[in-house]
């Protein structure tokens, strides 16, 4: 059977758009229930002070960090072999469920017991945090070229279903406890760490429902290779054409992590000058208002991302983070006695972060780094190597404060972040010499140019293409039954259709 687009008629535009946004919109989860360990970690120290120790801390980060990277990369192949909306499906599902079972974590009379969950838990939901990348923000992208959606706003509204959704999670994984305190005092804190880490399935559950009745995006449909074994793709024909980009947005996304880790030394000082002995209503406080300095860049930075195109949107913010972070760095004595001028330019600093590289990796990762038969493979390969290298980070920066003075030093803690910043340059280099930018209809193309290419190297374009092509959300099955009824007629053969 051949490939047929099966259309009643198109949707409204906020129909087209909903659909953006409910493929990107779990991302909100994602941005919560990281954000959220943080937030529980801190308070289950608080309520289980005699059992609590350093290494079920560091177990209940770093294992979530297993989890993701064994998600991105086990789901970057199954969203480009079995479909996006699959992949989507899985990881609201799994995120709800753990979520869930976070939350109702019983350990008995043994508080070790309780421990071993929660660090299991973190690491089963891991998994699908990391499913969500290159299901839904993949997903997401692809919808955006859908005949409904203005051209003039397909990179700022994937921005805003992705990164403005994670930012806004960090924010509500530190307000949820907040509120929580205030309702159930420090005196029920077992109240409050479970009540956060499950209200993570909240926004996993809503945007299931959209999600069920979603067809795969258009672009998928009609280039995806899953016809054939993956061992047959035109593996060194992918590569000699798209290698530069995807290590360009490798590059990037791994700086991006890197410059990620020396912003948190510097909140560290802001917040004990401010509050050096606060209490837990002030702690979580100051972190909402650390973590909302965040929504200004994205915001501001998704009104630029189609004026400028992402590319250079991506190399602004890494030049003006550079330069703000060079400048917190030379002035950091004088800016620890002004706190309300360190707070103001540390704000500055995380916002031109989001503003380029934040707002912007994701997007480049879905949309340029290679077609849509492998662009769930290639953005899982370029989130995942952002991962490892901010895990990396979390150790080789330990090294470099301790042999620079230590913590609480003005080396200690300037050197890191001088280091962040070169790096921010280096990163905005890379990002002029290996990444192009992106305009309306962009992966359209490219998948036009890439069959071309195709062909003109021996390649048989004929298995591309799922059959038939269906919108599930306008055809019904009097629809499809009439689309092949007409194949037939025609007498086509499907190669020729592809």
């Amino acid at each position: 059977m051949s490939a047929a687009v099966v259309e009643a008629q198109p949707k409204s535009s906020w129909k087209r758009i909903g659909i953006v946004f409910a493929c990107g919109g779990a991302l909100f989860a994602d941005g919560y229930v990281n954000a959220a360990g943080g937030a529980s970690r801190y308070i289950l120290k608080k309520a289980y002070p005699n059992s609590y120790t350093d290494h079920f801390g560091t177990l209940f980060s770093s294992l979530q960090f297993v989890g993701i990277l064994i998600g991105q990369l086990m789901f970057g192949v199954l969203s480009d072999r079995i479909g996006r909306k699959p992949g989507m499906i899985f990881a609201s599902i799994w995120i709800m469920f753990f979520s869930v079972l976070s939350g109702l974590a019983y350990g008995g009379n043994n508080p070790a017991t309780l421990w071993r969950c929660l660090i299991a838990y973190r690491f089963l939901i891991g998994i699908g945090i990391g499913a969500e990348y290159p299901a839904g923000s993949v997903s997401a992208s692809e919808n955006t070229e859908d005949p409904g959606v203005n051209k003039k706003l397909q990179q700022s509204l994937l921005v805003l279903a992705t990164n403005t959704a994670i930012d806004w999670g960090f924010v509500v994984a530190y307000l949820v406890p907040y509120i929580c305190l205030q309702i159930f005092g420090e005196n029920r804190l077992e109240w409050i760490w479970r009540l956060t880490l499950g209200f993570g399935a909240v926004s996993a559950f809503i945007v299931l429902f959209f999600r069920m009745s979603m067809s795969e995006p258009k672009l998928y449909q009609q280039n995806s290779m899953q016809n054939i074994p993956i061992s047959n793709y035109p593996w060194g024909l992918i590569f000699k054409r798209y290698w530069s980009r995807l290590l360009g947005v490798c590059v990037a996304w791994a700086v991006y992590d890197w410059v990620a880790y020396p912003a948190g030394i510097y909140s560290s000082t802001i917040v004990d000058a401010i509050i050096p002995n606060g209490t837990m209503s002030q702690n979580l406080g100051w972190d909402i208002l650390i973590n909302f300095f965040y929504i200004p860049g994205t915001m501001i930075g998704a009104c630029f991302v189609d004026l400028l195109g992402p590319k250079y949107t991506m190399m602004t913010g890494f030049i003006c983070q550079a330069i703000v972070g060079f400048a917190m760095s030379a002035q950091y004595v004088t800016l620890q006695k002004h706190i309300a001028g360190f707070a103001v330019c540390y704000g500055i600093y995380l916002s031109f972060g989001e503003f380029g590289p934040g707002n912007n990796l994701g997007v480049l990762a879905a949309k340029a780094t290679g077609p849509t038969a492998v662009r769930g493979i290639f953005y899982s390969i370029a989130a995942a190597v952002g991962k490892l290298f901010a895990f990396i980070a979390t150790y080789v920066y330990t090294d470099i404060i301790n042999d620079l003075g230590g913590a609480g030093t003005t080396k200690g803690d300037t050197g890191p972040v001088y280091i962040g910043s070169a790096l921010s340059l280096f990163a905005a280099i890379v990002t002029f010499f290996l990444i192009p930018n992106i305009d309306a209809d962009f992966m359209s193309r490219e998948d036009e140019l890439f069959r071309e290419y195709l062909i003109a190297n021996g390649f048989d374009v004929s298995v591309m293409g799922l059959t038939p092509l269906i919108d599930a959300e306008t055809a019904s099955g009097s629809d499809v039954a009439a689309a092949e009824k007409k194949e037939v007629e025609a007498d086509v053969p499907p190669a020729e259709l592809h």
